[in-house]
């Protein structure tokens, strides 16, 4: 499962403040940063039902509010925050009771207490559940405007428009009025459509209606219509199924006939036209590609798209001659068309590439035919003025269905099982566990992280940490990143975890602090007065061997050690407090500077913080990305406020707005830091001049 990086906002109902912090820890350990408070009475409950938070624990018992009203207490305030309770450890039959109990008074799930693995499972799939409930009351007022902006273009179109149900008008805009001379929309409403068609075509019109299926979305009629004092004219009318007010019906858009019907046709086949092959252009297979992934979406009806591109095509052009190869790629169009069955749809979609939908059809179920599709093309000579090519195809395949609401999403999954093979001729479909495995293997992860330490190819990025109360110094925070094959830059979020339990964080900690006081070294000769932050991850904080192997490097690079700020996460502090403690004070005794790092997430942060000497605190970015709420402006202030007299210089990173200056300034943040100020560089190039706001 794929861990969403947003801090969650948890509420625990435990007494024991010991128990809070090994759940807190809990999903700590399982990549999920907190926002935590602990309630013990009722009226803690009250005061924090002000706030938004994403989930309750609830202990198994506590004296001063029981389990049972903290859930009637949520019910009774309407607030989405599912509740995970606890029940205590016994027999089967007490726990299988104690599990209903709880469900039935409102819980989302029970389960009992120390059974954390399953904890974490169910806490994740109802943060899940939560995140599809909000993004659905999003979405669901995302619609009601987009309903309202639909009703207006409606209302203000010139063409003439009406939606039809049962034969019966529901509605009609002012053009359609005006069409047929009716002064006012009830004097249609509930009127047969029938009786706006001249008796003449009436016979054909209801015929028309009577057969009108279209899952394609298009029909188009030419008859009569008649106005309201009995004047006919000739009409084009372009029938499309379409829902209003939550009903399914017809929309129907009349256009009066005009001597330019047949040029305006033409044009519309043109504008969906591939010039040189006379298949469908990229942009009207796009239109397709969407129309399907509503049917299966919808209607459950499968479709597959074949991704076919031509092998060698840069040597081919380059043989052949752009001039000719047109007539190549319109003979190879010619022999698709022959291939596949008229039901599906062909498109030139890219200067070497086609593609084919087939409606119905499962990836599976297309494998025969493009099969000896490959086979068919392979043997076949094409003659281009006089000359003869061979070609051949790669073809990748995937299938649209009821979880495919995105038609890019297939066309890029069909793409990648095209170009997986480099030696052409190939017929590759799209298998969701390849995809899966794909992305989870460590071991390619591993290989890439044990290549870049041996080639010393890591990259390592700055970010400048700015004052706001003016500073001689200048910071930066120093960024791993790792490169894949392709040159892309990935993430420490997404090797680091693999990298620990492969062995190699540690190294990889040493390698960037090298890496990291060499440059420094280098910067400050330069005349730059600058302190560079460092992380350190867990495996450094129990590595007994980093403070004199530290010492030693900053000696040899004739660096002062207080250029350096050493910092780790407040999640391996509480973890490890003990090793924090100790290397805390080694870095102080070798006069490096401390920094904790994403604060404010645990259960008591500021108890953690008393155990180590710390110089600076930086706080969790979402501090930063929550202040449009007056209640997180002032929580931000009151923490400030307790760490500026322990005497910490305290950070903000995350900022990404000017809107949040002002307040951070006010607040009496003393350093900021996001990408606002500078998205992270290769150089410390930050013009700090203009950033001081001292």
């Amino acid at each position: 499962m794929a861990i969403d990086k947003k801090t969650v906002r948890l509420l625990i109902l435990e007494d024991s403040q010991n128990e809070a912090e090994r759940l807190v820890n809990l999903f700590r350990n399982a990549g999920r940063a907190t926002r935590v408070q602990r309630l013990s009475s009722a009226a803690d409950l009250q005061a924090a039902l002000d706030h938004s938070w994403d989930l309750l624990i609830n202990a198994p018992t506590s004296q001063g509010l029981s389990p049972d009203d903290a859930i009637q207490a949520i019910r009774r305030q309407a607030k989405d925050i599912p509740v995970i309770q606890l029940v205590e450890p016994g027999n089967a039959a007490d726990i299988s009771d104690a599990i209903t109990t709880a469900m039935t008074s409102g819980a989302q799930d029970a389960l009992p207490q120390g059974d954390d693995e399953r904890l974490i499972l169910v806490a994740n799939r109802e943060l899940a559940n939560l995140a599809e409930r909000r993004a659905r009351r999003a979405a669901e007022v995302a619609l009601r405007e987009a309903e309202k902006r639909c009703q207006l273009l409606l209302d203000s179109s010139v063409d003439a428009i009406a939606y039809v149900h049962e034969g019966m008008h529901i509605y009609a805009n002012r053009a359609y009025l005006e069409l047929f001379d009716y002064v006012d929309a009830d004097e249609l409403e509930g009127m047969p459509m029938i009786d706006l068609i001249d008796s003449a075509d009436q016979s054909a019109f209801r015929d028309f209606l009577k057969n009108y299926q279209s899952p394609e979305g298009g029909a188009e009629l030419s008859c009569s219509g008649v106005k309201s004092a009995g004047d006919t004219f000739k009409a084009r009318m372009s029938f499309s199924p379409a829902a209003y007010d939550g009903e399914p019906c017809i929309q129907v858009v009349i256009r009066c006939d005009t001597d330019n019907a047949e040029l305006e046709e033409r044009l519309r086949e043109i504008s969906s036209q591939d010039l040189v092959t006379g298949l469908y252009n990229r942009t009207y297979f796009l239109e397709l590609m969407d129309a399907a992934a509503q049917r299966a979406v919808n209607a459950g009806q499968p479709a597959s798209l074949a991704y076919i591109r031509l092998d060698q095509y840069s040597t081919l052009l380059a043989d052949i001659g752009i001039a000719d190869i047109g007539l190549l790629l319109t003979d190879l169009a010619g022999l698709l068309r022959a291939h596949f069955p008229a039901e599906a749809q062909l498109a030139r979609f890219g200067d070497d590439v086609f593609t084919v939908l087939q409606p119905g059809q499962t990836p599976e179920q297309s494998r025969p035919a493009l099969a000896a599709l490959l086979q068919r093309v392979e043997a076949h000579l094409f003659e281009v003025n006089g000359r003869t090519a061979q070609v051949s195809l790669s073809i990748g395949v995937a299938g649209l269905n009821e979880k495919t609401p995105r038609a890019q999403t297939v066309v890029d999954r069909a793409h990648r099982c095209a170009d997986t093979h480099s030696t052409g001729n190939t017929l590759t479909l799209y298998d969701p566990a390849d995809e899966l495995a794909a992305e989870a293997n460590r071991g390619n992860v591993v290989a890439m992280l044990q290549q870049a330490l041996d080639t010393n190819s890591f990259q390592l990025l700055f970010q400048p940490i700015i004052s706001l109360r003016g500073d001689d110094v200048e910071h930066y925070e120093a960024l791993l990143r790792l490169l894949n094959p392709q040159g892309e830059e990935i993430l420490p979020g997404d090797f680091l975890a693999v990298a620990q339990e492969a062995g190699l964080a540690a190294k990889i900690d040493r390698w960037v602090l090298l890496t990291s006081i060499k440059m420094l070294a280098a910067h400050r000769q330069k005349g730059h007065i600058t302190r560079l932050f460092v992380h350190l991850g867990e495996a450094s904080l129990q590595d007994p061997g980093l403070l004199p192997w530290l010492s030693t490097t900053l000696q040899a690079a004739r660096l002062p050690a207080d250029a350096l700020a050493l910092q780790f996460n407040e999640t391996a502090a509480t973890t490890y407090l003990k090793q924090a403690k100790a290397l805390t004070q080694g870095l102080h005794q070798l006069h490096c500077k401390v920094a904790l790092s994403q604060f404010g997430c645990g259960v008591n942060p500021f108890n953690t913080l008393k155990h180590l000497e710390v110089d600076f605190v930086k706080l969790d970015s979402s501090f930063a990305q929550e202040l449009h709420q007056a209640e997180n402006q002032q929580t931000l202030k009151d923490m400030l406020a307790s760490l500026h007299a322990q005497a910490k210089l305290t950070v903000i990173p995350g900022v990404e707005s000017a809107s949040a200056l002002a307040t951070l300034w006010q607040a009496g943040v003393n350093y900021i830091q996001g990408l606002y100020l500078q998205a992270p560089s290769r150089a410390m190039d930050y013009d700090f001049s203009s950033g001081d706001e001292g």
